[in-house]
């Protein structure tokens, strides 16, 4: 059995690699970290897993992560980067949950992030770990830096069109919706039922910090200099992601259900819905599938994708799981074989 460490298993990605974790055939969890709640049982902050792990949560300093084969950092922005040289130093792996190394440039780093880089030595390092386009990096990383949510559904929902050339690559538009677990478990008076319940907004609209992950992620992977307007929303739910994302068709003789059907036919956490399906939440919910429906409406020469994701498994502990057996040679869907929660 492999022995891995979560660093940060208090948060509601910690949960999920823990509920993932637990039932995982080749893992065996040997660490947990919380400075806030050192010595308490594992199972008694996280009821749900009660009679499924006996550990309490330990510091960051006695928690012996150097023992462990594989770390996750399921932590706020900025605390991986201050801790993975030291892990990669003793032989241990790392997949950071949070966004220290998902871009390359440093300067557009530390402009939304707001903070000096601690490690730059190993941006440069790290494979970003989005399965779908970076699987044979993934395989021989030792420090993968973990997508956000919307850059997942919106990149696998881009990603078809503009490796095809299908699409003006300048004028793409990102109209997203997360639930609330998006914003982490922190007590924000923004966040309270009675803020967002029965409502709905968009935020910074201005500008958001997963823009330019996204645009670095498909320009990396299309060689295409990308144009993106992306607009995210806070839905009055606790989980889910619906990306509902626009393009200028420049091939109209194009079959884009084939298209799409083609790219992702070999994948096994990314589903293609028939012409004319329903896309919903629900039907994604506690899994770690991204399901995608693809049309031009009226033939009017605008392409319309929509892709959902469960923003705490695709779009966080899941795909870490994911990563985590490419990186290891096992099957890639070994610990994730979730079906959807209904109701």
């Amino acid at each position: 059995m492999m022995k891995v460490g979560i660093v940060g298993g208090t948060g509601y990605t910690g949960s999920e690699l823990l509920r993932l974790l637990v039932r995982h055939p080749h893992v065996a969890v040997a660490a947990v970290t919380s400075r806030a709640v050192a010595g308490t049982g594992v199972a008694e902050y996280h009821s749900a897993l009660r009679g499924e792990i006996d550990l309490a949560f330990s510091t960051p300093e006695t928690a012996r992560l150097s023992d462990c084969d594989l770390v996750f950092f399921a932590t706020p922005n900025g605390t991986a980067m201050n801790e993975a040289a030291a892990l990669l130093e003793a032989g241990v792996r790392v997949i950071d949950l949070a966004a220290d190394f998902r871009l390359k440039d440093l300067a557009v780093w530390q402009r939304w992030y707001g903070m000096e880089h601690a490690a730059p030595a190993l941006v440069e390092e790290a494979v970003y770990g989005l399965p779908e386009i970076n699987r044979a990096a993934i395989a021989g990383a030792r420090l993968v830096a973990n997508p956000g949510c919307y850059p997942t559904a919106v990149t696998l929902g881009l990603l078809p069109l503009l490796e095809a050339e299908a699409v003006d690559a300048a004028r793409l538009i990102a109209d997203v919706k997360s639930g609330v677990s998006g914003a982490g478990r922190k007590a924000s008076t923004a966040l309270l039922m009675a803020e967002c319940g029965e409502s709905f907004k968009a935020y910074s609209v201005g500008g958001h910090r997963h823009q330019p992950e996204i645009c670095a992620t498909l320009r990396r992977a299309t060689g295409t200099e990308i144009g993106l307007t992306f607009v995210p929303h806070l839905l009055p739910m606790v989980r889910g992601i619906e990306a509902s994302l626009y393009a200028t068709l420049l091939a109209r003789d194009l079959d884009l259900q084939a298209l799409f059907e083609a790219r992702y036919r070999a994948e096994r956490f990314v589903d293609v819905l028939p012409a004319g399906a329903v896309v919903e939440t629900r039907s994604v919910r506690g899994t770690n599938l991204c399901r995608l429906a693809v049309l031009e409406p009226q033939g009017a020469g605008v392409v319309v994708v929509q892709s959902v994701i469960d923003n705490l498994v695709k779009g966080a502990a899941g795909q870490a799981v994911q990563n985590m057996n490419i990186m290891c040679g096992w099957d890639e869907a070994t610990g994730l074989a979730l079906s959807a929660w209904a109701p």
